[in-house]
């Protein structure tokens, strides 16, 4: 493929595995969260700085409170990095959610002994982020600049597999049922374009409905964020790709 897509990118895993394996030539990272796309810019850019101050961290209950409470737009840009790197390492079950006020409110993680700073990986992130152009924005609009032969990966926030498994609290603006159907409209688009897309979802029947004439694969997988450790078994995803090779099925 050309180059790589990836306008929900989270924590890029896919992009960092594709990354260290020699497949990346060019890549846009994108993400509608802010926050989170200026963490990637500091980890790229001044990645020391933000190592520094996160080897100054405590695992403490108190510190991590004082520093959930601090607003991140009045942080320079590695001082806001290591915020939410710090939070993301010692909040309970590493979860990202904000209220309807756009602050993080996910409370205090116990652990053992959480490693909040890791010189080695950050070092390596910001090698793979060097050449990356990363963008904070809508889906839709990163992704009109693909071109025949790219690659686009979406992996946004699932769709509920119940009436009480609906997470919308990634952004304050949330991503609803409006927002997975318009996304099975901008892959559609895309393929038709010529463009290789993969979609990641929860196996449910309106998303499999949308992405009909897709190839669709389901796989079992387990849900880390769940309190109970006894439902986070027994679901299923899917895993949705098309593209210049793929044939329209009825």
């Amino acid at each position: 493929f050309g180059t790589y897509y990836e306008p929900f990118l989270g924590g890029g895993a896919l992009y960092f595995a594709l990354w260290s394996a020699g497949r990346i030539r060019r890549a846009v990272l994108s993400d509608v969260n802010p926050e989170l796309i200026d963490t990637y810019r500091a980890v790229r850019d001044r990645v020391e700085e933000v190592i520094a101050l996160l080897a100054r961290y405590p695992y403490d209950r108190d510190f991590y409170y004082r520093m959930r409470e601090r607003d991140p737009w009045s942080l320079d840009p590695p001082q806001r990095a290591a915020r939410m790197i710090y939070l993301n390492r010692t909040c309970y079950n590493g979860l990202y959610r904000l209220n309807k006020r756009g602050r993080f409110n996910v409370p205090f993680g116990r652990y053992r002994n959480p490693r909040i700073c890791d010189p080695d990986n950050l070092r390596a992130v910001a090698a793979a982020l060097a050449t990356a152009e990363i963008v904070c924005g809508d889906f839709a609009g990163v992704v009109e600049r693909a071109q025949p032969r790219d690659f686009v990966y979406m992996d946004p926030p699932y769709a509920p597999v119940s009436a009480t498994a609906d997470f919308t609290s990634y952004t304050a603006g949330g991503f609803g049922w409006e927002d997975q159907e318009r996304l099975s409209r901008v892959a559609r688009t895309l393929r038709d374009r010529g463009i290789f897309v993969l979609v990641s979802n929860s196996a449910v029947p309106p998303v499999e409905r949308w992405y009909r004439g897709f190839r669709i694969e389901r796989i079992p997988v387990r849900r880390v964020v769940n309190s109970r450790a006894d439902r986070r078994a027994g679901w299923f995803e899917v895993v949705i790709s098309g593209g210049p090779r793929e044939g329209e099925e009825s």
